[in-house]
């Protein structure tokens, strides 16, 4: 075993690991806390339903920032540090959303609170760096499930806590337990010297040629937004036609329902271990193949719940396979850019998770939900073409190279 591995065997261990992924689900799960809390929000402040919801679009906006400026940071500065610092800013903004007194003072906490989020961000590269290079694959998808199951409950467990004390509790109980894990992050997160090979203000011009040099990153990367976009026309649109006939489903209801996620998020880890075997290709094959099956099935949502159920979890568990893959390979490509090549995936990831959720509203109303499926369809099959070009563009490349 080589100095690098037994150094990456006493970096991270299980209970490290576990430690880490819960912060990044805190961390990120908290940008989800208002979601469920908008009308009593509104009512709280004396504001409009609008007004409260904007405190969504702030977390939403703050949290691309911070991917675009925070989390290439973690190349150049002491990543221990860094995702320490971060967690502990998350930590103030959701204790000042906690204490405010008015709707802008609540929506400074969210934007303090949803910028230095990606902490989640740097330390999803960090758990790989310090992995063995056998296990890199399923750290990343360790990793994952814990900001995805962070992302779900923090929507059902902030409603949850309102209805015992009010809207508040679920951002003091949040503040205080970021940080809790800061300190712990502080004592077990082990330092891992940076090699200067890049200034602060090289970052951005390093980052493009990053994108133009690996085009694994930019397939990859787009492949994931496009099938994270089919995701988030879902989520866009599963409220008004749950809440409709015939389901005619309460907000409660609809909640549990969106909780079926937790099952695509728990196959994360065992994703990462094909990865770490060589099976990448075929789980974001499969991960495909079941988004397909999934949306089929939610075509015959609009009447049948169990449906719609059915091809939640799938679609959820489909998406898992491939972004968890996709993840591990662009991280792959050079070890050195990890957090910049992190920062241009999920920049990208959320970009199309965005347009996957405007092109879904504006369908809804004027083709209803058979509209939006066609669209997600579209998506998923715009992804396999890319999938498919990269197969062929691997093929080429040794006939090339030998000629």
């Amino acid at each position: 075993m080589g100095a690098a591995e037994q150094r990456a065997d006493r970096g991270l261990g299980r209970g490290l690991l576990i430690l880490m992924a819960t912060a990044t689900g805190l961390c990120v799960g908290g940008n989800y806390l208002n979601q469920p809390l908008i009308d009593e929000i509104s009512r709280y402040f004396g504001v409009s339903i609008s007004a409260a919801a904007s405190t969504v679009t702030v977390a939403q906006f703050g949290y691309a920032v911070g991917l675009l400026l925070l989390v290439p940071l973690g190349d150049v500065v002491d990543r221990r540090k860094l995702a320490v610092c971060l967690v502990l800013l998350t930590a103030v903004g959701q204790l000042v959303a906690a204490a405010s007194v008015n709707l802008p003072m609540m929506m400074i906490g969210t934007a303090i609170a949803s910028l230095f989020s990606v902490a989640a961000q740097v330390l999803v590269p960090f758990a790989s760096e310090l992995a063995a290079r056998d296990k890199a694959g399923s750290a990343v998808g360790t990793m994952m499930t814990g900001l995805l199951v962070g992302i779900l409950l923090g929507r059902a467990v902030s409603g949850m806590l309102s209805l015992v004390a009010g809207w508040r509790t679920a951002y003091w109980v949040l503040g205080g337990l970021l940080l809790v894990i800061a300190a712990l992050l502080w004592r077990r997160l082990p330092t891992v010297p940076r090699a200067a090979t890049v200034r602060l203000a090289g970052i951005p011009a390093s980052m493009v040629g990053a994108w133009r040099r690996f085009p694994k990153v930019r397939s990859r990367s787009l492949m994931s937004a496009l099938l994270f976009a089919s995701v988030s026309a879902c989520f866009a649109t599963m409220t008004p036609l749950l809440a409709g006939p015939p389901h005619d489903l309460e907000p409660a209801t609809i909640g549990l329902v969106g909780l079926l996620g937790v099952i695509g998020a728990m196959g994360a880890g065992p994703i990462g271990r094909l990865t770490d075997r060589g099976l990448g290709t075929q789980a974001v094959a499969a991960g495909i193949g079941l988004l397909l099956l999934g949306w089929i099935s939610m075509w015959f949502g609009s009447a049948l719940l169990v449906m719609f159920g059915i091809g939640f979890i799938l679609t959820d568990c489909g998406l898992q396979a491939a972004h968890v893959t996709n993840l591990a390979v662009v991280q792959a490509q050079d070890p050195a850019l990890r957090s910049r090549l992190n920062s241009l995936y999920m920049t990208m990831y959320f970009i199309g998770g965005a347009v996957g959720s405007a092109v879904a509203v504006a369908l809804w109303d004027r083709f209803g939900w058979h509209g939006v499926v066609l669209a997600a369809v579209g998506f998923v099959l715009a992804a396999a073409l890319i999938m498919m070009g990269e197969l062929l563009g691997d093929r080429r490349r040794p006939h090339r190279q030998q000629a």
